[in-house]
């Protein structure tokens, strides 16, 4: 097929016939369809043209074995997600010390941004611990309206659970999280 002819095919399709028929080109075409987005994520959190250029290319390699592992419905929003999380990693990572002395510290930001970086960062793991300990409906219903950035409708229809479930488990686990976050927030102070 040539190249012009991928481009016609959506996002779906592409994927299916990367992963089932081994078609390189349809990677390629998602390559050229959404590395904009994907840099412009990485230079968002990053901050850095290079480290922004090289992020998106991580991703782009690490997606190679990810579309073969996951079922990607909704590419777009998934492939944002990945990111963003991505980017989180790579903020996680604690900054080079070389002779006693901090790496690149031409680039280092105002001592206030970093304290504003670990406060998020901190909020970000304790978000992250609440979740894990909601009950399974809940933390699936989180999980896939706020991270997967699914609808009501298509959460109904992943799960099984009735639309009014879905809401009820939202609401019940916003409820959950907000409670367990001003109780980890309290124990702190």
């Amino acid at each position: 097929m040539p190249q012009g002819e991928y481009r016609k095919l959506p996002d779906e399709e592409l994927i299916f016939r990367y992963v089932h028929r081994n078609e390189h080109m349809a990677f390629t075409c998602l390559f050229d369809r959404y590395g904009h987005l994907v840099y412009g994520v990485c230079l968002k959190y990053l901050k850095d043209p290079d480290t922004a250029k090289d992020a998106m290319q991580q991703v782009f390699i690490k997606l190679l074995e990810d579309l073969k592992r996951f079922k990607v419905e909704s590419f777009k929003p998934w492939l944002y997600q990945v990111a963003k999380n991505h980017c989180f990693m790579q903020l996680r990572k604690p900054v080079p010390v070389v002779n006693g002395k901090l790496g690149d510290v031409g680039d280092m930001e105002f001592e206030e941004d970093w304290h504003h970086k670990i406060e998020q960062e901190q909020l970000l793991e304790q978000l992250e611990a609440a979740i894990k300990v909601l009950n399974e409906e809940q933390r699936t219903c989180i999980e896939l309206f706020y991270l997967q950035k699914r609808t009501y409708a298509e959460i109904a229809v992943q799960t099984g659970y009735t639309v009014m479930q879905v809401k009820s488990a939202i609401q019940n686990g916003r409820r959950n999280l907000k409670i367990k976050l001003e109780a980890s927030r309290n124990v702190k102070l």
